[in-house]
């Protein structure tokens, strides 16, 4: 047990064997044909955790900052939830080394799947509504639809479930052996989620540090094959929308722990050694650097408004200022889009593109003749500014 009276992990050696056909070299096998350790978690559902006064008081200042730009920003403007989340998907797949451009996700949404990335962002994003929409029923069963949302379309067979195999993080594919860290043996999941569930559903705990601690607890049990990091970003968000600190936007925390990816990391690390201080500093660094960014993406995207409006020509009732809209939440289009989103007939959706597309608002998609396909440009190059201010990394410390 810490100072800080939160458990250290435990560890449990456990039989491993090579399949004998295997091809790999003598020396790998000896490496690899023989015992390993795996982590044991604690139980956590009635352990309350004792922070530093200083690391509690940003903790709730970030929690306020939240709250204060969800009240300020929420109801602003209509797409504004819908821009926040896709960004925050972005970011959360870019830790995970998924990148994509925001016109290719814009394409992706299309149903263009020729950039695996952009279609893995998507899928991301459906994730994060899934996890905002059961923000009141946290459970086991609503975890494991997350991350169904997220990989069903591509692994159909690893979701629905618990893990039924040992997994590793680093290291090589024969084996646990040499691995940076070796998550609980997949007979201890089902128990482990069900204390986790139960922690994530008290109410006792400072909201930030609350998210920061069962998000760090999920990714140490990492209890699915794949999908875990990004399905244990949307749980923050989960929440802090159940714990009434968001009500309308998602904050781009994952794009704030984007600054330096190492260290949130890192910071997992030290919470598996029972030091839980790193991943809340991590989480409270990482939200106030995800609220500036969005601001400031915010006053790009206000901008982008006002040189439309002084750019289109259009009736105050036309179909055209309606399409505007739908742009700022959903930047690529095409005519059956616009139809469904906006009830309109073919011809009027048609009719509003060419405005716009006259108007230099929007700009054919290269390669998608076929579906014609249209990008709102400078929304999209606003979110690749935005996407590219969460990836500036902090420069390392001198040592």
């Amino acid at each position: 047990m810490s100072d800080n009276g939160w458990p250290a992990l435990g560890y449990e050696t456990l039989d491993w064997h090579i399949e004998p056909n295997l091809s790999m070299s003598n020396t790998a096998r000896r490496r690899h044909d023989q015992p390993y350790d795996a982590a044991i978690t604690p139980t956590i559902a009635d352990i309350s955790p004792k922070v530093g006064s200083e690391v509690l008081a940003a903790a709730e200042e970030a929690s306020m900052a939240i709250v204060r730009f969800d009240a300020e920003h929420g109801n602003r403007i209509v797409p504004l939830s819908s821009i926040l989340l896709r960004s925050e998907s972005a970011a959360s797949s870019r830790i995970e080394q998924l990148t994509a451009t925001a016109q290719a996700i814009a394409l992706a949404e299309l149903g263009d799947a020729s950039r695996k990335n952009a279609t893995m962002i998507v899928s991301n994003t459906r994730a994060m509504e899934a996890a905002i929409a059961l923000a009141d029923q946290l459970g086991v069963s609503s975890i494991i639809e997350m991350q169904a949302t997220l990989l069903g379309d591509e692994h159909p067979e690893w979701v629905g479930k618990w893990r039924d195999t040992q997994v590793w993080i680093g290291g090589r594919r024969y084996g646990p052996h040499g691995s940076m860290f070796t998550p609980p043996h997949h007979e201890r999941v089902p128990a482990a989620m069900d204390d986790l569930v139960a922690f994530a559903d008290r109410d006792d705990i400072q909201p930030l540090v609350h998210a920061a601690l069962v998000h760090a607890q999920f990714e140490t049990i990492h209890p699915f094959p794949d999908g875990n990091g990004r399905t244990g970003r949307a749980i923050i968000h989960s929440l802090l929308r159940r714990r009434g600190i968001t009500r309308n936007v998602t904050v781009p925390i994952s794009a704030g722990l984007l600054v330096d990816v190492d260290a949130y990391f890192d910071s997992l690390g030290d919470y598996r050694l029972g030091n839980i201080e790193p991943i809340i500093e991590q989480m409270t660094d990482a939200t106030f650097t995800a609220l500036g960014n969005a601001t400031e993406m915010l006053s790009d995207l206000d901008a982008i408004a006002g040189e439309w409006r002084d750019r289109i020509t259009a009736r105050s009732d036309s179909t055209v200022w309606r399409l505007t809209e739908l742009l700022m939440r959903q930047p690529g289009v095409n005519s059956k889009a616009v139809e469904e989103a906006l009830g309109v007939s073919r011809p009027a959706a048609l009719n509003a593109i060419g405005k716009l597309a006259d108007a230099g608002v929007l700009a054919k998609a290269r390669g998608q003749e076929r579906n014609r396909a249209w990008i709102a440009v400078d929304v999209v190059a606003a979110l690749d500014r935005f996407a590219e201010a969460g990836g500036r990394r902090a420069r390392p410390p001198v040592r």
